[in-house]
């Protein structure tokens, strides 16, 4: 029956299944599963880079935060610290001072930590640029902080940044006093002037001065250029001394002797009137032939305060004991002042010979022609001091 309906085939044809509705759908199912299989890596994929991706980016930012963090905490470099030159033109004000033989490397040092430039390379690479960095002057400069290096360089070239200073040189100050005080102020060493002090003709003191400028070195304002010399310093101090001298009118041959007797004025009086009458009383006891006895003269040759003086003091031999010698000592004791020179040259009259200062606050003295009102003299004194010891 079926051959009559289908018709003849062959075995071979006979034994091939007819392909089904089924069997189609078994294939499609298959394909599309193979093609979601490869959808599935694509994403998988795309998923790991952009975790890659992901991770490194974060990081990124774990590293730059805790570099900064941990730099700054262990000395580290930071932002900050990588700064190799600022941007300028700065802000604020410091001084600098350059002094002689500093070269750019020392220069840059210098600013670099007073917050002038970033880096000591910066300013060095800037000074070896410019041309005219070498003829920077010794001084005190005064600068903007977080300057650009070359516009440091520029700003030391530019003598409108340089700044003077001044020192005060009090009257009654001996020559080491003085020393001292130009040197805290000034930052030329003590050992300097000594050597400057010790080489006279560089200073032009006179001869009258027989090479020892103590006494020369008049007290007054003096205002000083950064970088200048001890012998230039010394040399316009003696300098003033001889301009007030001669503006007196004290004899050439008497500059010495006056400058002598000044400095004892200056230490044992206070007010202009006192300092009359000592110069007076002065002149009365070298008249009559009889010692000084001046306790400030014995602690200048002894080298200390005249508050410390001993009794045993008194029986030293030296060329400064006023209590054993006639006479003036070998030179002056301090630096006086010109009321001092003057009271010298123009005394007031008097017949005393001994002063006493009864108030040592005050400066209170009392002056006596006998030994007896001068003793009286001094237990007013004595009763002071009682009175105000502690």
């Amino acid at each position: 029956m079926s051959d009559l309906f289908l018709g003849t085939v062959s075995q071979h044809e006979a034994e091939q299944p007819l392909p089904t509705r089924r069997s189609r759908s078994r294939q499609d199912g298959k394909a599309r599963r193979n093609r979601q299989r490869r959808n599935r890596r694509r994403r998988s994929v795309l998923v790991i880079i952009m975790a890659i991706c992901l991770v490194g980016g974060a990081g990124y930012v774990v590293t730059s935060i805790f570099s900064d963090f941990f730099g700054g905490l262990f000395g580290g470099s930071s932002d900050t610290a990588e700064i190799s030159d600022y941007e300028g033109p700065g802000t604020g004000e410091a001084t600098v001072t350059v002094v002689s033989g500093d070269t750019g490397g020392a220069i840059g040092e210098k600013l670099v930590e007073a917050g002038v430039v970033a880096t000591t390379s910066a300013f060095t690479k800037a000074y070896a640029a410019n041309p005219l960095a070498t003829q920077i002057q010794p001084g005190a400069y005064k600068l903007r902080l977080q300057m650009r290096a070359s516009d440091a360089v520029d700003a030391l070239l530019d003598s409108a940044n340089r700044v003077s200073l001044k020192v005060t040189v009090n009257e009654g100050l001996a020559m080491s006093q003085i020393f001292e005080k130009v040197s805290g102020i000034t930052a030329i060493p003590v050992a300097d002037l000594e050597a400057a002090a010790a080489d006279p003709a560089a200073l032009g003191l006179p001869a009258e001065a027989n090479g020892s400028l103590e006494g020369w070195l008049f007290p007054a304002t003096y205002q000083i250029e950064p970088g200048a010399t001890a012998t230039a310093l010394l040399s316009h101090m003696v300098g003033k001394t001889v301009e007030v001298l001669t503006a007196n009118g004290v004899p050439q041959d008497q500059w010495e002797t006056v400058l002598i007797k000044a400095s004892l004025v200056e230490r044992e009086g206070k007010s202009p009137e006192d300092r009359a009458k000592i110069a007076q009383a002065i002149e009365n006891r070298l008249d009559r032939g009889m010692r000084l006895e001046i306790d400030a003269v014995l602690a200048y040759g002894l080298g200390k305060p005249g508050t410390a003086l001993t009794n045993a003091d008194k029986e030293v031999d030296s060329p400064f004991n006023s209590y054993r010698n006639i006479g003036l000592p070998p030179s002056p004791i301090a630096s006086p002042g010109e009321v001092s020179i003057q009271s010298v040259m123009n005394p007031t009259p008097g017949p005393w010979i001994f002063w006493c200062t009864v108030n040592l606050e005050t400066g209170e003295t009392k002056f006596a022609e006998t030994f007896g009102e001068h003793q009286q003299n001094v237990a007013e004194l004595r009763a002071w001091e009682a009175a105000n010891s502690k």
